[in-house]
């Protein structure tokens, strides 16, 4: 970072109404990827919450891959994605969840993970919860520990947290 000057994440992130529905106000983190020195404050702010005995990062597609490979460069750790379907090209375990209207899926590559290590969860949004629920549960497969979930964007008025138990959770920007 150029500046000593402290950063106000809110300041690079806008909002979109209506997207994708009529209704939702879509937090559009764009600025904050499109400005280095806001970008590199938000990849060490997260990295402030790497706990040490972390061995390895997950990212969650699509926008948790930007800040969780940034931080496991940053951090020195690996990086294993968290993926929709069929876009692994190798033998996968895969989660299905709940949306809030229908299903989805996430799958990890089956030799992703080792058990008893020590993850790190990022993505870029936590809502209701049900993307970060499901990626505990792909980690668990293994006999992996998430030490942490990471979350840019917090909005705490859906709840998020309650679904991911005693998992230590860190967000930046709270709504």
């Amino acid at each position: 970072m150029s500046s000593s000057k402290a950063i106000n994440f809110r300041d690079f992130i806008r909002d979109i109404p209506d997207y994708p529905k009529p209704g939702i106000v879509f937090k559009d983190i764009t600025p904050l990827l499109a400005d280095g020195d806001a970008f590199g404050a938000c990849i060490s702010a997260l990295a402030c919450h790497v706990p040490n005995d972390a061995t390895l990062i997950v990212g969650v597609e699509s926008r948790g891959f930007l800040f969780g490979a940034a931080l496991a460069q940053l951090t020195g750790l690996g990086f294993v994605p968290v993926r929709k379907p069929g876009k692994l090209p190798a033998d996968v375990h895969a989660v299905d969840y709940e949306l809030e209207y229908g299903m989805d899926r996430l799958e990890i590559h089956c030799d992703a993970l080792e058990h008893g290590q020590k993850v790190v969860v990022v993505d870029d949004l936590l809502a209701t919860g049900g993307t970060a629920k499901a990626t505990l549960q792909l980690i668990n497969k293994f006999g992996a520990e998430v030490v942490a979930c990471l979350f840019v964007i917090e909005l705490s008025f859906l709840d998020g947290r309650k679904v991911l138990s005693d998992t230590p959770v860190h967000h930046l920007v709270s709504y």
